[in-house]
C-alpha cells in the first residue's frame, strides 16, 4: 500500500509542478519546478523512495528515447548529419574523455573511472528542457531539428560509454581494444535487434489489422510494449537496450509511413505518448527533489575525503563543471560550424557566416535533463566486492547540480539569444511545405471531381453535386493560389494566414462556450455536446499545430 502512495503522490506533484510553473510570473523552467516540489517532499515525508538502478533505467529510459527516435524528423535530420555526427559523436567523446580527467583532477576522491562515467552523463542533451525554456520565444525549427537529432544520438552514445566507465569502476580495469570489439557488438547488435523488433511487430499487427479490422486500444498498448521488448531482447543477447530503443523508435516511423494506422488511432496514440512524456519527465525530476537531501549528506562526506570541510565545495565544483561542458560546447559549435562551411564552399557553395548569435545560441541550448539524471542514477549501490560504490551520492549529486544550472543558464539567456534569430535554410523549409501543401490540394481536386461524377451519374439532382464539389474545390483552388506566391507576397499570405489562425481559434472558442452554456441549460443532451466539442477540438488542434 505505501508503494501505491508513493506513486500517487509523486504523479501529483508532476501535475501540481504544471501549474505552478505556469502560475510563477518569471518564465522557470518546469523541470525546476520539479525538483522543488521533490525537495519539499523529502523533506516533509517520513517514507523514502528506494530505487532500484536498473529498475529504474529499465522503466524510464526505453519508452523516452523510443519516442525521441519514433518522433525526430528524418529528413531534416539527413539534411544537417554531418553537423548532428559532430555533435551527438564528436562532442561526446571529447566531453567524457575530457571532463573526466578534470572532474578526476579537480576532486582526487572521486576515482576516474567513476570520473569518466559521470562525464558520461553530463554529454547528453535535452530537447525536451529547451522547449519548455523558449516556450515564448519560439527556436527556429532547423536549429530545433538539429538539437533533437543530436540529443537522439548523444543520449545512444553517452549512455554507451555510460556502460563501459561503469564496468571499469567494478571490475577495476579497461582495456581499449577489448571495449572496442565490445562496442561494435553492443552497438551493431542493439540496432539491429531494435529495427528487428520493429518490423515484425509493424508487420504482424498490418496483417492482422487488414484482415480482421483495427482496434485503436490493442494498437496504442502495442506501440507502448515496442520499446520494451527490444530493450529485453537487447539485453538477453549482452547488447545495448538504450540503442535497441532508439533504433525501434526511428525504424517505427518509416513503418508507419507504409503500413498506416486509422486517423482515430494516430490522434489517440499521439495523446498516450504525449502524456507518458510529461508523467516520465516529470517523475525523475520530482525523484530527483525526493532524493536530494541523502544525496548532499553522502555528497558532502565524499568531500570532506578530498580535503575539504566546507559543503560550499558542491557548487564550486558543479560550477566549475558547467562552465567547462560550455566552454567544450561552444568551441566544438564554432569549429564544427567553421568546418561544415568550409566544406560546402569547397563544393562551390555560396554560404555566409552564421552570426554569433546562432553559435551562442547552440552552445546555451546544451541543457542537461532527464536522461542525464536517469543515467547517473543507475550507478551501481555497491562495487563487485560488496562494498559502497565509490562517490556514488557526490556524483549524483553534481549531475544534479549540473541539471538544475544549465537550466537556470538557458532559461535566463536562450530567450535574448533566440529573439529574432534566423536560421540558414528556414525560407527553404517554408517553399518545402508550401509545395507540399500544393500538391496535396492538387490531389484532392482530381479525386472530388472523380467522386463528384461517380456519385452524380444518371441522378435527376445532379446539380446538387456539383455545386457542392465546386464549393469544397473552390477551398482547394484558395490554398493552391495562396502557396504558389514568392518573396513578400509569400510573406504577407503568411502573415495573412496566422491572423486568419488567431480569428478563427477566436471563434471556434466562443463556439465551445456556447455549446457547453446549451448543455448546462439542458437545451441540448450530452451526447451531442460531446460530439460537437470534439469536432472544434480537432478544428483547434488542427490551427495550433
Amino acid at each position: 500500500m505505501e508503494s501505491v502512495t508513493i506513486v500517487l503522490v509523486l504523479l501529483l506533484a508532476v501535475v501540481v509542478s504544471g501549474a505552478l510553473s505556469r502560475m510563477v510570473p518569471v518564465s522557470v523552467p518546469t523541470p525546476i519546478v520539479q525538483i522543488a516540489l521533490g525537495g519539499a517532499i523529502g523533506l516533509a515525508a517520513e517514507w523514502r523512495v528506494e530505487l532500484d538502478p536498473e529498475l529504474f533505467f529499465f522503466l524510464f529510459l526505453p519508452p523516452l528515447l523510443f519516442l525521441d527516435g519514433w518522433r525526430i524528423p528524418k529528413d531534416e535530420l539527413f539534411k544537417d548529419i554531418s553537423t548532428v555526427v559532430d555533435l551527438a559523436l564528436g562532442l561526446v567523446v571529447l566531453t567524457v574523455i575530457g571532463m573526466g580527467l578534470f572532474i578526476h583532477w579537480m576532486i582526487p576522491a572521486m576515482p576516474l573511472a567513476v570520473a569518466f562515467a559521470l562525464a558520461a552523463v553530463v554529454s547528453p542533451t535535452d530537447p525536451i528542457a529547451v522547449s519548455a525554456i523558449a516556450a515564448r520565444v519560439p527556436i527556429p525549427k532547423r536549429m530545433m531539428h538539429i538539437l533533437e537529432g543530436e540529443s537522439l544520438l548523444n543520449d545512444a552514445s553517452g549512455l554507451v560509454c555510460l556502460r563501459f566507465a561503469v564496468a571499469a569502476a567494478l571490475t577495476g580495469s579497461f582495456s581499449a581494444s577489448s571495449a572496442a570489439l565490445s562496442f561494435l557488438w553492443v552497438a551493431f547488435g542493439g540496432l539491429a535487434i531494435g529495427v528487428a523488433v520493429t518490423m515484425a511487430v509493424t508487420w504482424t499487427k498490418y496483417r492482422v489489422s487488414k484482415r480482421f479490422g483495427e482496434e485503436t486500444g490493442s494498437q496504442i498498448l502495442v506501440s507502448l510494449l515496442i520499446p520494451f521488448a527490444s530493450y529485453l531482447l537487447a539485453e538477453h543477447f549482452h547488447c545495448s537496450g538504450i540503442l535497441a530503443a532508439v533504433a525501434a523508435g526511428v525504424t517505427m516511423s518509416f513503418a508507419e509511413i507504409s503500413r498506416q494506422a486509422l486517423p482515430a488511432t494516430r490522434m489517440r496514440r499521439n495523446s498516450v505518448w504525449d502524456t507518458i512524456q510529461f508523467t516520465a519527465n516529470g517523475i525523475i525530476f520530482v525523484l530527483l527533489g525526493e532524493q536530494l537531501p541523502a544525496i548532499l549528506r553522502g555528497a558532502s562526506a565524499t568531500v570532506q575525503q578530498s580535503g575539504h570541510q566546507h559543503a560550499w565545495w558542491l557548487a564550486a565544483y558543479v560550477l566549475a563543471i558547467t562552465l567547462g561542458l560550455a566552454a567544450l560546447r561552444f568551441a566544438w559549435v564554432w569549429l564544427s560550424l567553421r568546418l561544415t562551411l568550409l566544406r560546402r564552399r569547397r563544393r562551390g557553395d555560396t554560404t555566409r557566416s552564421p552570426e554569433w548569435r546562432l553559435v551562442a545560441a547552440m552552445s546555451f541550448a546544451g541543457v542537461r535533463g532527464a536522461i542525464t539524471l536517469a543515467g547517473v542514477l543507475t550507478l551501481p549501490l555497491v562495487a563487485a566486492d560488496g562494498t559502497p560504490f565509490p562517490a556514488r551520492d557526490l556524483a549524483i549529486f553534481l549531475a544534479a547540480g549540473v541539471i538544475v544550472t544549465s537550466l537556470i543558464i538557458a532559461s535566463i539567456g536562450l530567450p535574448l539569444l533566440l529573439r529574432g534569430l534566423k536560421m540558414p535554410g528556414d525560407d527553404l523549409a517554408h517553399a518545402e511545405e508550401d509545395g507540399a501543401r500544393v500538391a496535396a490540394a492538387e490531389a484532392a481536386i482530381r479525386e472530388i471531381e472523380r467522386v463528384q461524377h461517380e456519385l452524380a451519374a444518371g441522378r435527376s439532382d445532379a446539380d446538387l453535386y456539383a455545386a457542392a464539389g465546386a464549393r469544397v474545390m473552390d477551398l482547394y483552388r484558395g490554398r493552391i493560389e495562396a502557396r504558389s506566391q514568392s518573396g513578400e507576397a509569400a510573406e504577407a499570405t503568411r502573415r495573412q494566414d496566422r491572423i486568419e489562425r488567431d480569428l478563427r481559434l477566436a471563434g471556434l472558442k466562443a463556439e465551445r462556450a456556447a455549446i457547453f452554456r446549451s448543455a448546462r441549460d439542458r437545451s441540448i443532451g450530452s451526447a451531442t455536446a460531446n460530439k460537437l466539442v470534439r469536432e472544434l477540438d480537432l478544428l483547434e488542434a488542427r490551427y495550433r499545430d
